[in-house]
């Protein structure tokens, strides 16, 4: 299992992240992976990116922000000056076991997919 967070739905980062994934679907199915994408974003926003993207994976709406509470990827961040609040792009890889054998912390959106097989 797959496990990543992004901080905005349909923005430049997030959708090529987003469409990594989807691109490199087959690939990571065959490799063992389930896809699962998490981000704080509403539930229509998150209905859009999908349906716009064609994504064979799901996505969560975690507007409360429990889960990336949860997995630690919600942190203060710096941009242009600005320190603020926001997810951190992080992906969790889990074994059969559902043990988290991996963390990219370091996600480089145009080769998310590469970064999972290469692990």
């Amino acid at each position: 299992m797959v496990i990543f967070f992004y901080p905005q739905a349909s923005t430049p980062t997030c959708t090529v992240e987003a469409c990594n994934f989807r691109d490199g679907y087959a690939e990571l199915r065959a490799a063992g992976y389930q896809i699962l994408g998490i981000s704080a974003d509403g539930e229509k926003k998150q209905k859009n990116f999908h349906a716009k993207h064609g994504f064979p994976f799901d996505l969560i709406a975690d507007e409360n922000k429990e889960l990336v509470e949860l997995f630690g990827v919600w942190k203060e961040k710096k941009n242009f000056g600005k320190t603020y609040m926001g997810i951190v792009r992080t992906t969790f890889v889990f074994d059969e076991q559902g043990i988290c054998v991996r963390i990219i912390d370091k996600v480089k959106s145009k080769e998310a997919t590469a970064q999972i097989l290469e692990g």
